[in-house]
């Protein structure tokens, strides 16, 4: 067993199951590891205010990683351990950029998720069911993105943006490269996930790490989607899920169980628990 100090879990299609439910036996197995010292935190694509109330009231979780990486908060304080933010004229141009395109476009701004008046229906229609309540109550439909990202010019951390098909994801992801850098993943279906150049999880997560003292090989990341893939290649030992997918895999060390049978909690009692 190595000596893991630090736990970066995903959440969608890792903690989660497929209907969006974290198992007793994983909410045991992540608390086990608090109890043994290991920083537990969720390393997630959603902003801070979207960490669901299971990490938020467990004993023992300080930090949340968040945004695929644009920040790590410490949740007591609120105090921003990582801030990688998005310079804001750049955002505002890949904005202009994507709003042409038929999507569902949402920006996480200092913590929330924002999406414009007239894109809150498409969002809904776009999005995948077992998701669709926790867009619904997590966006905050505002009538001017421009005024808004001006407003909070150094807090712009991730777009988020769902499309009816991929070659309409496709094309927006290659104009938006195009005219100008950003880090670009997808975490399920037809979506895009846009950072500032250089943000992953797998920087936010290696960040935290040497802020609290530890080694890289001290990191231990669960996920399965390309948003974890950086935060798997990253982490001194990167875990795939079983639903993972094949790049995933392939960059993973270990494969374990997918979601829907504990597969996280497999993780922890193999290479934390010991048992």
């Amino acid at each position: 067993m190595q000596d893991i100090r630090i736990l970066g879990l995903d959440l969608d299609g890792t903690v989660f199951d497929d209907h969006k439910q974290i198992s007793p036996r994983t909410l045991d197995a992540m608390q086990a590891a608090i109890q043994r010292g290991v920083v537990v935190l969720p390393a997630t694509g959603r902003p801070v205010s979207g960490v669901p109330e299971q990490f938020l009231h467990m004993p023992g979780v300080r930090y949340a990683l968040t945004s695929n990486g644009a920040t790590v908060t410490e949740l007591a304080t609120g105090r921003r351990i990582v801030e990688l933010t998005f310079d804001a004229d750049a955002a505002m141009q890949i904005y202009d950029i994507l709003r042409p395109f038929d999507c569902a476009m949402s920006i996480f701004i200092d913590g929330q998720s924002y999406t414009s008046t007239d894109n809150f229906d498409r969002m809904q229609e776009l999005s995948p069911p077992a998701l669709r309540p926790y867009l619904r109550d997590s966006r905050i439909a505002v009538d001017d993105i421009h005024a808004l990202m001006r407003q909070h010019a150094h807090g712009i951390e991730k777009f988020s943006i769902l499309y009816p098909d991929y070659p309409t994801r496709d094309a927006a992801r290659a104009a938006v490269t195009a005219a100008c850098p950003a880090e670009a993943t997808s975490s399920l279906g037809c979506n895009l996930e846009l950072n500032a150049p250089g943000v992953t999880k797998g920087q936010a997560l290696l960040n935290l790490a040497e802020t609290l003292g530890y080694s890289r090989e001290q990191v231990m990341a669960c996920g399965d989607s390309d948003n974890d893939l950086a935060m798997i290649r990253a982490a001194g030992l990167g875990v795939a899920m079983g639903n993972a997918e094949p790049e995933v895999k392939a960059a993973a060390d270990v494969i374990v169980a997918d979601n829907n049978h504990d597969g996280v909690a497999e993780a922890i009692h193999r290479y934390i628990l010991g048992d």
